[in-house]
């Protein structure tokens, strides 16, 4: 985090600034004046021969002046010449070329003259040239012949032109010609090859410059090469040599110089101008450049090395930059120094300009005009445009050297002077005017200026005013009679009120009155003073990995009656907000963090009088560059050395490098992980297979991740070798009874070591030692035919190249194909462990039946019905595998009562054997699953209703549920109660102790084995009794106010009122049914059968039902009998799903037997029917 210095105009006050401190003296327009020259053209004015021409001479006086012209020291008249014109009010020139004309013809040296009444005023001398861009000379160019290391300099020679082109050189392609430091373009055009290598011959070179002005670029001839070499093959092995030069026959050399020749040179140059120094030198292996000054050291502000070391350029050159400069050429064989001895000289500059000169009658003045230079110039007066010494003689007026001195000035001194200072060089010409007036004071601003100036600033009020004599400038504040002057005032020899630190107190009205002896003027100005604006939190410094989100903090105090901005800075420009940036009144965020986000940010909040900044930098970490310029060096048989230049860490050290290699003969275009290093590692030696056409490259990693792949190196192949190694994975199996396939893994390029890999394969059966079958192959597979079943075999797989074989490989044991197994398992045994589980056991079938690998003992088992009567089940085949030679295994996950049948084989790699006898058993029963869809509403705060549907898997018959709830309020617990229903209850109604607690239900199904899984509600907690709620299992809404479940409920008791009649009716057949005679007598407590409301439908002889019993809810309940529900239901079974789940419902029914030839001796109960509905 830091805060800049804020540039001088940030809390400036809004100044009235007609006069500076030392400007010069600005009289106003309506006023009598001299001329004074506004705008003119460079004094070297060159232009476009194709546009009109334009000399421009623009001057202020009063009266207007009027302005003619000399061209090369002559009156120049505009009049005879058609093309050329002068603008209106204004001295500047046009030559139209539009109706023909060269505007060479107009070139020569201008000088623009404006005058009045009053003088003279002269402009520069303006040299007007016509840019020129000639033709190249047409020549035709023999190939350069060259040896081999040897220096080679191919010169441009472009024409000249006017302003100088730019030269820069190319193939006949327009290919760019590369540039290092062994081939590199001089500053006079040439290009220049320290020494010439083979390569310099893929490439023709071709000089071309851009010419300014016309913005054509015309192109030399190219230059061919042809080089002698004495190793004449491009090889890169040797290109990429540590000793190159000596590799291929060249010779190595000290360095010479090329440009410049000899020892020493000499160099003036201008100052203020840049020094250009240059040194290009030949040598092998190619010189290094160094730069030194004797006596001293470079100027480190001013100086840069240019074109790879060989030129030093140094700017804004002074006097002290003059000496001897020295430049140093090395290679491993030597090195020499040229000496380069720098003069700098000087065209005239001011030391003190002469400026405009007003003076009231009979007052003092003088005119001083002092320049330096080297040589030193020499200084020339005129007046109104002629020489001094031609001009009349003036009593008032005394020339001394640089100086004019006016005494007791008149009306008739009034003109306009010019000093003309020049050496060899260049020359300055500055034009100051005398004028003699008689005028009193005036302000020169509007009047009662309102200036807001910032707290504690230091703050400068002016007063601009005219008057001559020049009127002396008092000041006041708020009316005082005091002058304003000291402590914290100061006032300036030109009036102006300098406040040196601006308190809260200087906040008011200030005066400034003008005073000479024609009278006085004044002027007010009210002074505000504004708080100034801080930036109270600043930015701090971040580093963010790529793709973060960043918040820079930007929080402002300003005074509350200024309008504040806040913007921001990225590296000192205008911050462009995308769609990544979120900028709000007090932070910057950047989301998603990139490489480009990186920089610094600067926060600028401003006000129209100040500002205050605040400066952050973010740093991204980033991936790092890829590497580059791979070099492959140290070549050997099996190693070579990698060496390459890192790429930027973006911030992120690297820590590792990954060198991968391709081959283009196996598998090409793939890249394959060689090996790894270090990150401060960029050079490593690599290990290499024989036979390889290696090519490399490196990924950079760091802690964010992986660079891109650098450019692959330079090819480099290995010589070849018999293979080292053989396939790995051989193996053999059969794909067939009579077959067996060997397969083995392929060697890959690294591991070939020579051209035409190929592999023998060689095979015997293992217990007849036979002698050995072979056979080449060149793939990865070899099929042995006419083999017996499921046999032994040795094989082995020799790798072998056209170099040779490999190490005799190790011998590997397969075998043939396998046939179906011919025997099944015997004496199966079953033994039922638990409603859900069996165990098996059985003899194991002798080896010689298997033919082949045993894999497996293998039951296939299926359901084939269901103890519970009407229960569609599925048959679907189901195994279990028993892995290995093993006569015993459990089956689990059976469906409890249930008949089963299985059946035994065994397995090998081929299939299934013979099935063994079928067998069959039955799974006794067991606890059911949880009841379904269990309910509890509240529908008042009373009663708690419950509801429930039966089990999905019953897993046996039902005998009963069992309901276990309490009441609860909030960790306090009363007792449990527990109630027992029987299968067919649904429905359960408690009656609640107190409206407050609330109840735990806890619901299970019961068989005669025991209770099953249970399922546990809460009720509601108590409700706003006009607003009933219910809590459901599984989240369900209360479907009792659906309509559709009215109607279905409407059309259910339909039915059953019908099988009611339907029933009284089949029974009324049978006997009488004994009825009250009048209902509205009350039961007495003598009939025991009426003492719980319920009706008993019976014979005659009124005989209860068999097998049941009525219960205190009007429910029947089972006696203690084996009888069972199911015993009583229609179809026998009840139905299941395929996976075992019940879909069926409890009928009740007279028993068969019972039922022929008694057909009215049971009633068929009404509640069982009611209960078979639903």
């Amino acid at each position: 985090m830091a805060r800049p210095q804020p540039p001088p105009w940030v809390h400036a006050a809004f100044l009235l600034c007609v006069l500076g401190l030392g400007g010069a003296i600005e009289i106003p327009m309506d006023l009598t004046q001299p001329p004074t020259i506004t705008k003119q053209s460079v004094k070297d004015h060159i232009v476009d021969p194709r546009d009109n021409i334009l000399i421009e001479c623009e001057a202020k006086g009063n009266p207007a002046p009027s302005f003619h012209w000399t061209r090369n020291s002559r009156f120049f008249n505009i009049a005879k010449d058609p093309r050329v014109s002068m603008r209106r009010r204004s001295g500047t020139l046009v030559i139209d070329f539009r109706s023909g004309g060269r505007p060479e013809e107009y070139e020569g040296e201008y000088q623009c003259f404006a005058r009045n009444k009053f003088g003279t005023a002269l402009s520069n001398r303006i040299r007007l040239q016509v840019s020129k861009s000639p033709l190249w000379p047409k020549e035709n160019l023999d190939p350069v012949v060259v040896q081999e290391g040897a220096p080679l300099t191919l010169q441009c020679n472009p024409p000249p032109g006017l302003p100088s082109p730019v030269i820069f050189w190319m193939s006949s392609s327009m290919e760019p010609i590369t540039q290092d430091k062994r081939v590199s373009q001089g500053h006079n055009g040439d290009l220049y090859f320290s020494n010439v290598i083979l390569q310099d011959m893929q490439t023709d070179y071709s000089c071309n410059a851009r010419f300014h002005f016309t913005h054509t670029i015309q192109q030399k001839n190219p230059f061919t090469l042809k080089v002698l070499t004495n190793h004449p093959y491009n090889d890169s092995s040797l290109r990429n040599h540590p000793d190159m030069y000596s590799a291929r026959g060249v010779a190595e050399r000290t360095p010479s110089f090329m440009y410049p020749q000899g020892t020493s040179s000499s160099q003036m140059v201008l100052r203020g101008m840049d020094l250009l120094l240059e040194c290009i030198a030949s040598g092998v292996p190619t010189p290094d450049i160094a730069w030194y000054k004797k006596g001293g050291d470079l100027p480190s502000d001013k100086a840069k090395f240019e074109n790879f070391n060989k030129a030093l350029r140094i700017t804004n050159v002074s006097e002290e930059d003059s000496g001897e400069y020295f430049c140093l050429a090395s290679n491993k064989m030597g090195s020499i120094r040229h000496t380069i001895s720098v003069r700098v000289k000087a065209a005239p500059y001011w030391l003190d300009e002469p400026k405009n000169l007003v003076l009231a009658p009979g007052e003092d003045g003088r005119l001083v005009c002092r320049a330096n230079g080297n040589p030193k110039p020499t200084v020339q007066w005129m007046v109104n445009g002629e020489p001094l010494q031609s001009a009349p003689p003036n009593p008032n007026r005394e020339v001394a050297g640089d100086t004019i001195i006016f005494r007791d000035t008149q009306i008739s001194s009034r003109a306009v002077y010019q000093c003309n200072t020049s050496n060899e060089h260049g020359y300055l010409l500055a034009n100051a005017f005398v004028s003699v007036l008689d005028v009193p004071p005036r302000m020169l601003s509007p009047r009662n200026q309102l200036i807001r100036v910032i707290l504690y600033n230091r703050t400068r009020l002016d007063c601009p005013f005219f008057g001559s004599p020049i009127p002396t400038l008092r000041w006041f504040k708020n009316g005082q009679g005091s002058n304003l002057d000291g402590g914290n005032y100061h006032v300036h020899e030109n009036g102006s009120l300098e406040i040196k630190m601006i308190r809260k107190e200087d906040q008011g009205i200030y005066t400034c009155v003008a005073t000479n002896i024609l009278g006085k003027a004044e002027n007010q100005v009210r002074l505000e003073v504004k708080d100034p604006t801080r930036i109270y939190r600043m930015p701090e410094d971040q580093v963010a990995k790529r793709g973060t989100t960043v918040q820079l903090e930007c929080r402002v105090k300003h005074d509350p009656s200024l309008k504040l901005t806040v913007s921001w800075l990225k590296d000192e420009e205008p911050l462009y907000i995308s769609n990544r940036m979120k900028k709000e009144d007090d932070s910057l965020t950047i989301f998603g963090v990139a490489e480009k986000d990186q920089g610094s940010y600067t926060c600028v909040a401003s006000t129209e009088l100040d500002q205050d900044l605040a400066k952050a930098y973010l740093t991204v970490l980033g991936r790092p560059d890829r590497p580059r310029d791979l070099e492959l060096t140290d070549l050997a048989e099996r190693s070579v050395r990698l060496t390459w230049i890192p790429g930027d860490a973006n911030n992120s050290p690297i820590t590792d490098y990954v060198v991968q290699f391709e081959e283009d003969q196996f598998q090409p275009g793939v890249w394959h992980d060689h090996s790894k290093f270090p990150g401060n590692v960029n050079s490593a030696v690599l290990q290499l297979s024989p036979y390889v056409n290696y090519q490399f490259r490196v990924i950079a990693i760091n802690e964010v991740g992986s660079s891109h792949p650098s450019l692959p190196s330079e090819r480099y192949r290995t010589s070849g070798a018999p293979p080292e190694s053989n396939p790995g994975d051989v193996k053999g199996e059969g794909t067939r009874k009579n077959n067996m396939e060997i397969t083995w893994t392929p060697m890959n390029a690294t591991s070939a070591f020579g051209p035409n890999l190929r592999y023998i394969v060689k095979w015997r059966r293992r217990e007849t030692r036979d002698a050995w079958n072979n056979a080449t192959v060149w793939g990865s597979r070899y099929v042995v035919g006419q083999t017996p079943v499921y046999v032994p075999y040795e094989i082995r797989v020799q790798a072998e190249n056209d170099f040779g074989k490999a190490p005799e490989p190790e011998t590997v044991i397969g075998y043939s194909g396998e046939d179906y197994p011919r025997a099944a398992p015997t004496d199966v045994k079953v033994r039922v462990m638990n409603s859900t589980a069996i165990s098996l056991q059985w003899n194991r079938v002798y080896s010689d039946t298997v033919q082949g690998q045993l894999r497996e003992y293998r039951a296939y088992y299926w359901r084939e019905s269901s103890l519970l009567k009407n229960l569609w089940v599925s048959q679907k085949r189901q195994q279990a595998s028993f892995p290995g030679d093993r006569p015993r295994g459990v089956v689990s996950q059976l469906f409890p009562y249930s008949n089963y049948k299985l059946e035994m084989v065994v397995v090998n790699g081929r299939g299934d054997g013979p099935r063994s006898e079928t067998k069959e058993f039955t799974t006794p029963e067991g606890v059911p699953s949880a009841p379904r869809r269990f309910r509890v509403r509240q529908p008042n705060l009373e009663t708690i209703n419950l509801e429930w549907d039966h089990p999905e898997h019953p897993n046996g018959i039902l005998v009963g549920y069992t309901l276990k709830y309490l009441p609860f309020n909030g960790t306090k617990l009363g007792k449990q109660i527990v109630e027992n229903f029987s299968p067919n209850q649904t429905k359960f109604t408690v009656q609640r102790a107190d409206p407050v607690s609330r109840y735990r239900f806890t619901l299970s199904a019961r068989t005669q084995v025991g209770s099953g899984e249970a399922v546990t509600e809460e009720s509601p907690a108590p409700p706003n009794e006009a607003t009933p709620t219910a809590a459901y299992t599984n989240n369900q809404a209360d479907i009792a106010t659906q309509g559709w479940f009215i109607g279905l409920m409407c059309a259910i008791a339909l039915l059953v009122l019908i099988l009611l009649i339907v029933c009284f009716i089949k029974r009324s057949r049978g006997g009488k049914y004994p009825v009250r005679e009048k209902k509205d007598v009350p039961l007495g407590p003598e009939d025991p059968k009426e003492e719980d409301g319920s009706f008993d439908y019976s014979d005659e002889d009124n005989k209860p039902l068999q097998g049941s019993q009525t219960s205190l809810d009007g429910t029947i309940k089972q006696q203690e009998s084996d009888d069972s529900l199911v015993d009583y239901g229609e179809g026998g079974e009840g139905q299941f799903n395929e996976d075992g789940s019940f879909i069926g419902q409890y009928t009740v029914k007279k028993d068969k037997e019972e039922t022929e030839g008694n057909e009215s001796s049971e009633a068929t109960s009404p509640v069982n029917a009611i209960y078979s509905l639903a």
